[in-house]
């Protein structure tokens, strides 16, 4: 494992686990790599320190890998809860949001995919969204 600090193009700091660089690298392209704070996707790596493998180390590594694997578990888990009991309405979701926040569709969850600039827009409108991390089943 490998812990990256990453900050987004709207300057938000944060930091990620990956397998390797390879991952990290496959990923960022894809645009997988998500700013927790505002979701935008233009991250960029910050300076790396080597780290020296002792035993208090390998624990903390140890520890982080399993807190890891407890979060994608849950990440897993709230997928399939998604998947399961809302309606897919894919790239039509900023329309479909408006249309149900505005009565003008039937009310019902749903999720889908959305611009950075159309959440934002529907925020400012009012429109109830929540941005959640989406683990690909390849990676889960």
């Amino acid at each position: 494992m490998i812990v990256y600090d990453l900050s987004c193009s709207a300057g938000h700091v944060f930091e990620a686990w990956f397998k390797d660089s390879a991952t990290y690298e496959r990923q960022a392209r894809q645009g997988k790599v998500v700013c927790p704070t505002c979701g935008v996707t233009t991250v960029t790596r910050g300076p790396q320190a080597t780290q020296v493998a002792t035993g208090v180390t390998r624990d903390r590594s140890v520890k982080a890998s399993e807190k890891q694997a407890e979060m994608r578990a849950a990440l897993r888990e709230l997928r399939s809860a998604v998947e399961s009991n809302l309606e897919n309405v894919g790239s039509n979701f900023a329309e479909e949001a408006r249309k149900i926040h505005y009565g003008e569709a039937e009310a019902r969850g749903i999720y889908g995919e959305t611009t950075v600039e159309e959440a934002k827009a529907l925020d400012e409108e009012g429109v109830p969204v929540a941005r959640i991390p989406w683990i690909d089943r390849e990676d889960a």
